[in-house]
């Protein structure tokens, strides 16, 4: 469970303490930042910072008037490093400035708080990653020419496109620090920790084997959805007749397994018959080629294991959510209420409730029946 930071002006914590740096690490993450960008502007340490700031690996042709294309390569890990850096500070700037206002006039309880701030942070990546990348996408004219996604391999991108991939990069890795600066529970470090990993390495090799255009695709269909999931889940805390998020929650449940049945159709297409097409050109890893059988079936396998994989998940989590919703609604029958609420009174509980002459009686009538 995420806990959202908020500064307390009342406490002073000791400098370099934990509580200090989670309060203020927005702050010290600008600083470190801040030595990049001014390293920049520096003639003697200006080619080193543009390592970390700069895309890198143009392959733009030699006329002036050609818009800048670039390949992956190895210094993208430093400008993916320089970039997660701000993924941070953005995420502090949401969490205080919009999140904290919007909660504290909402009175959410914990649980609630925690979803609530987890969602939106979400939301707002996904909901920019959905509209940059359908604008590539459109850029990129794979609507409505999908054979666009495979041709031209390897098919260098352009400035966007690049940054785009590498903001996705960035993002993933930004969350292994934010384990920390929002005092996750340590119970929960490795499951999320191994979640951030993993998107971290799902973008990393296709991107790396040059399959830019599938993963592109694959990233827009995979953002929509979970948009669609997380303002599922913000109304979800705020709608307390659940109303409007109950057709939410269904649209995305809908859109979660038509973007994954979506991506298994593309990725077959792509990588089992469109890259085939093109099997027959020269197979020169070093020049960014990596259109082998064994690399695109391994890829393909791996997409497909992927989204059943996310599939299952959608199903059983509307299953397990559907069992508690009738089993709060179900009533309870007539009879179990009537026993509860009436107890049985014995004859004990009977006479004691009589006068002690009535009790004595009583007592000499038993002996009598006896004799």
């Amino acid at each position: 469970m995420v806990k959202p930071v908020r500064k307390s002006a009342n406490k002073n914590p000791p400098i370099l303490s934990h509580e200090f740096v989670i309060q203020n690490h927005a702050d010290i993450v600008s600083c470190v930042a801040m030595v990049f960008v001014i390293g920049l502007m520096v003639q003697a340490t200006s080619p080193l910072a543009s390592v970390f700031i700069i895309a890198h690996h143009n392959v733009t042709g030699e006329k002036p008037t050609e818009l800048p294309l670039y390949l992956p390569g190895l210094k993208d890990s430093a400008v993916v490093f320089f970039y997660s850096l701000i993924c941070v500070i953005v995420h502090a700037i949401i969490q205080e400035y919009l999140l904290d206002k919007i909660t504290k006039k909402l009175h959410l309880s914990k649980s609630k708080l925690a979803v609530f701030s987890t969602s939106g942070q979400l939301f707002a990546f996904y909901l920019i990653s959905a509209i940059w990348g359908l604008d590539i996408v459109l850029k990129e004219h794979v609507i409505p020419d999908f054979s666009r996604i495979w041709s031209e391999y390897p098919a260098p991108m352009y400035f966007t496109f690049k940054m785009y991939l590498l903001i996705q990069l960035s993002y993933s890795l930004h969350e292994l620090p934010e384990l920390y600066f929002q005092k996750v529970k340590k119970e929960e470090w490795t499951n999320k920790a191994l979640h951030s990993l993993a998107g971290l390495v799902l973008v990393a090799v296709p991107y790396a084997l040059n399959f830019n255009r599938l993963l592109l695709v694959l990233l827009v269909l995979h953002h929509l959805a979970e948009w669609v999931f997380h303002l599922a889940q913000l109304l979800q805390t705020v709608d307390k007749e659940e109303k409007f998020s109950r057709v939410v929650r269904l649209s995305s449940t809908v859109l979660q397994i038509v973007a994954r049945l979506g991506s298994i159709i593309l990725a077959v297409l792509t990588l089992w018959y469109g890259l085939a097409l093109l099997e027959n050109q020269s197979l020169d890893i070093k020049a960014g080629q990596f259109n082998t059988p064994t690399i695109r079936f391994s890829a393909l396998a791996g997409i497909i294991l992927l989204q059943m994989y996310l599939i299952f998940k959608v199903i059983s989590q509307e299953i397990s959510r559907s069992r508690e919703t009738v089993a709060s609604v179900q009533p309870v029958p007539k009879s179990k209420v009537a026993k509860k609420d009436k107890p049985k009174k014995t004859k004990k509980t009977e006479e004691s409730d009589l006068p002690e002459v009535d009790q004595n009686t009583n007592k000499t009538l038993r002996k009598q029946k006896v004799k």
